[in-house]
């Protein structure tokens, strides 16, 4: 990974930026189905498409268009770019591993994961059925709820891996009770989240700053929904009874203003993402948590915009990987 872990980021200075800068088959009566009808009955609003499987029990606030899977997967190339293209920091064995990645959303970790390992079983699930039919034999996908109760196997998992699901799991203690129970004893669970708010270490970013504000409101939309965007993990995850865990931050710039050139890329990076999403993130939870309507959403996200461009704003995420095993 960039060398860049608990260390903080130099901004470059004024200046020298540029503007160019498979699904499986289930036959059984239970709630791990795989293609079934409701999964595809996509529900539509504010111009966008969100997930239609267990609507009002497992209620995802966020879009699963083309819109949305294209801004995924560019997320996934910033994290590899962020990583020096690793995959996992949970020390893991190449073997016949069996491996479930929650939330797997379009599938790109879980691809690329059986790529790199032939030898494991990987089984990616997701609430939407959006994932690519074309896959490496060792991969499946399944519409299925993580947060639902766990029909697999007990002692059954190698690795149990999430990433960018801080906004999608809304209880975290449950959640690693879960994964303990169906882990094999020494397996390990690793989580590769995001803290959705920002940081600075210089001033540069006060908190009348649009996108401090942005922020704050998703966190206060979402948690009305019933959703802690910033939850300890690491401690969740001692809690819970694992050990050995394990937890490094990374930096994660918002734009290309640090002087590391690896950063500056990601900072690029990170930067479309959060733009290419401002409606995606803001629309569910600011009018259903917040109450706005979907006009004063769009006007106050103009402001949003333009502070997201300023190049003087040294603006920074911390990204948490932690990985914990099962005694």
């Amino acid at each position: 990974a960039l060398d860049q872990a608990e260390q903080g980021i130099d901004a470059e200075s004024v200046g020298r930026f540029s503007d160019d800068d498979g699904y499986q088959t289930d036959t059984s009566d239970s709630d791990s189905v795989s293609l079934i009808s409701s999964a595809r009955n996509f529900i539509y609003e504010n111009g966008r498409r969100y997930h239609g499987y267990k609507r009002g029990e497992s209620d995802y606030s966020f879009p699963n268009d083309d819109r949305e899977q294209d801004r995924e997967d560019l997320k996934h190339a910033m994290f590899l770019l962020l990583f020096n293209k690793t995959l996992h920091f949970a020390p893991l064995k190449d073997e016949a591993m069996k491996v479930i990645d929650l939330g797997t959303g379009t599938g790109i970790w879980a691809l690329d994961f059986a790529d790199q390992y032939p030898s494991a079983d990987v089984l990616g699930i997701d609430l939407s059925p959006i994932q690519s039919e074309f896959v490496p034999p060792n991969l499946r996908f399944m519409v299925d709820d993580a947060e639902a109760e766990w029909l697999y196997p007990i002692n059954h998992f190698d690795y149990i891996h999430t990433r960018h699901t801080i906004q999608a799991f809304r209880n975290w203690p449950l959640l690693y009770s879960r994964a303990l129970t169906h882990l094999k004893p020494g397996a390990w669970m690793e989580c590769q989240e995001l803290t959705h708010y920002p940081e600075c270490d210089d001033g540069t970013m006060t908190p009348d700053n649009p996108i401090a504000q942005y922020w704050g409101y998703i966190i206060h939309a979402l948690s009305n929904l019933g959703v802690n965007l910033r939850p300890r993990l690491a401690d969740l995850m001692r809690a819970a009874g694992f050990v050995n865990v394990t937890e490094r931050i990374f930096y994660t710039p918002i734009g290309p203003w640090p002087k590391n050139k690896a950063l500056r890329k990601v900072g690029l990076y990170w930067r479309a993402v959060l733009m290419e999403g401002l409606e995606a993130i803001a629309l569910g939870p600011m009018t259903k948590g917040l109450g706005w309507r979907k006009e004063e959403v769009e006007v106050f996200l103009v402001g949003v915009r333009k502070a997201y461009l300023d190049k003087g704003t040294h603006a920074w995420m911390p990204f948490h990987v932690i990985y914990g095993q099962k005694p």
